[in-house]
């Protein structure tokens, strides 16, 4: 957890600072933070551009994770996933289908939904939030 901390310091966001790493095996597999679309201008730098007091302009830390191992042709199934903030309602549909089977996060962050759902579908989401000190990844 303490990895994907660090990853959170990258945010191009200053609405919230989220950052994301897939492991596998003991082995970091991808890191992403939340951040504008690839080639556009950073919230830091322009605004943030905001619907229902959410910034729409940034990719969430979790997608980008997904993204990046996509993009590099790394698989991630089986994998587990820090998050420094749970998941909202998109990426964990997105986490779900990607195979990843553990989400350990920080804080929790608004949708109730994701712990029913990763019930019925055998995820297991782990809060570290009142985990102190080091973590192990």
């Amino acid at each position: 957890m303490n990895i994907a901390r660090a990853v959170a310091t990258r945010s191009t966001c200053p609405r919230k600072y989220v950052g994301a790493v897939i492991v596998k095996d003991k082995n970091i597999l991808s890191t992403g933070y939340n951040g504008s679309v690839r080639g556009m201008p950073h919230c830091t730098d322009i605004g943030c551009d905001l619907e229902n007091d959410h910034c729409v302009a940034t990719v969430h830390a979790e997608a980008n994770a997904i993204i990046q191992a996509a993009r590099n042709g790394v698989g991630i199934n089986g994998a587990d996933i820090y998050v420094t903030a749970s998941p909202c309602w998109n990426c964990f549909k997105l986490i779900a289908n990607s195979g990843i089977k553990r989400i350990f996060y920080g804080e929790f962050y608004r949708d109730e939904r994701i712990f029913k759902v990763a019930r019925e579908t055998g995820i297991e989401l782990i809060s570290l939030e009142n985990a102190g000190g080091l973590e192990e990844e």
